[in-house]
């Protein structure tokens, strides 16, 4: 694909998939797709469920205030802090320029970077791992140590990240989702699902003690397998943080658009939330 062709194709995997996640969660969610914004906030304590994206191609500067703006304010409507989502690559140049200096008018801090990354990729081989066993998610207590895992990583309290997902039936049974069991401990976490005909790769995650010894790419190629192997799905995407980003090239991911990701800036002038300091849905 054209890489600004793959830019767009991020972001609507995005709202496609986060669709399903925020309505999983939270039936009464606000899903709504308003001119030049995509609202997907389940209002749970799971921050990465509670999502407002920026959706047009080519948004000039002058709309870029207005569409940010208009973001803060639903964001400050809500209960739970979350994120808004800006791929760069569809900002024109004077509104990539305005970006920063339209954001913090907004009442937005930039909490982290991220990366859109696709490829045709699948199948893979199935993979392994010395040190780890696989495990699919399929039971309460598989998906309490798939949330723990996520909230280790990502430095937020376990009670949120369980909220996002300690009860889902969606996640037993739609999503590939695996554990990578060490010793007989959950060490780190992947998971797949079949999106608009792609597989689109969901909260890669390890225990920070565990970092850096290949588990995050070994529990990824395993979600990436076996989700191939049951949808047929050839053509994968996701979004890396930049903790996750030099893991992907390597299973065949190539980058698309540069990511900011801001949360509310509260009255003390920091990120509003204790989990809008922490990185976004892709850390190995």
């Amino acid at each position: 694909m054209h890489a600004r062709t793959d830019s767009v194709e991020s972001v609507e995997q995005l709202t496609a998939a986060w669709r399903i996640l925020v309505l999983d969660r939270n039936p009464d969610a606000d899903v709504r797709d308003l001119p030049g914004i995509a609202v997907r906030w389940a209002d749970c304590r799971f921050p990465f469920w509670n999502c407002v994206t920026l959706t047009g191609d080519g948004t000039g500067a002058g709309p870029v205030e207005r569409l940010l703006d208009e973001a803060a304010e639903i964001m400050r409507s809500k209960k739970h802090p979350g994120f808004l989502w800006v791929f760069e690559d569809l900002l024109g140049d004077e509104a990539h320029a305005a970006l920063g200096p339209a954001a913090a008018q907004a009442g937005l801090v930039h909490a982290f970077p991220g990366t859109g990354m696709a490829g045709d990729l699948l199948p893979v081989p199935e993979p392994s791992h010395p040190d780890l066993a696989f495990v699919r998610v399929a039971t309460g207590e598989h998906l309490r140590a798939f949330a723990d895992v996520n909230s280790l990583a990502y430095g937020f309290p376990p009670e949120d990240g369980r909220d996002g997902l300690a009860w889902s039936l969606l996640w037993k049974h739609r999503v590939y989702a695996y554990l990578g069991v060490r010793n007989g401990t959950p060490v780190t976490c992947a998971a797949t699902m079949e999106v608009e005909g792609r597989l689109f790769v969901l909260l890669v995650a390890t225990d920070p003690q565990w970092q850096r010894r290949g588990y995050g790419e070994a529990v990824t190629r395993k979600a990436l397998h076996e989700g191939a192997a049951a949808t047929g799905a050839t053509r994968a995407t996701l979004h890396a943080t930049a903790a996750g980003a030099p893991v992907y090239p390597r299973i065949g991911f190539g980058p698309n658009s540069p990511m900011r990701f801001y949360a509310l800036r509260n009255r003390s002038g920091g990120r509003q939330g204790r989990a809008a300091a922490g990185p976004g849905p892709a850390r190995t």
